[in-house]
Order: C-alpha cells, then structure tokens, then sequence
C-alpha cells in the first residue's frame, strides 16, 4: 500500500454536479437534461447579436424584393443567403465550391 502525501485531483467532490460558493452556484459536469414540462427561471431570451448574448442571432433586415426579373430575384436571393452565412444561421460556403 502507497500512503500519498498530496491527494491526487480533486478529492472535495465525488460527483460531477454540485452546488459550490456557498450554494449560489451550480456546477454541471455532467449532462443537464431538461425535459418537455421544465421551466426555466432567469434565463435572458433575447435576441443575439455581436456585442450581446441572447438565444437566437437577429440578422440584418432582408428588404422585400421588387424584382421584375429571374437575374434581380437571384441577386435579392443571393443576398438573403449571405446575411445568414454572414449572421451563422447557415453554414459558410466550402473553398471551391462555387
């Protein structure tokens, strides 16, 4: 038998959830589920943006298209699809897919 003289990690706590500085915060470690009839108290739901954090990224205003031809519409389109890539609702083109 070894008898260490420093404990090896952290020997304070024997689960991966636990309430730490005096009980105001919660620590998860592990996985938090939170089912259909939760409710969750104090969490902000604002809208996201670069400088806030909030749950879901409002991008810029899209204009409603005028356009009167195939090419205008595409381009209005094309348009649309740059501000959710450029905001990250939609994934970023691949390198040499265009």
């Amino acid at each position: 038998m070894e008898i260490m003289d420093t404990p090896a990690g952290d020997v304070t706590r024997n689960c991966k959830n636990y309430l730490a500085d005096g009980g105001d915060r919660l620590v998860i470690g592990g996985t938090l589920e939170v089912l259909d009839t939760a409710t969750v108290t104090g969490l902000q739901s604002g809208y996201a943006s670069e400088q806030t954090a909030g749950s879901v990224y409002q991008i810029t205003n899209q204009a409603e298209s005028a356009a009167s031809t195939i090419a205008d519409l595409k381009s209005d389109f094309n348009a649309l699809l740059q501000k959710l890539k450029n905001a990250g609702v939609m994934a970023a083109d691949q390198p040499g897919s265009m």
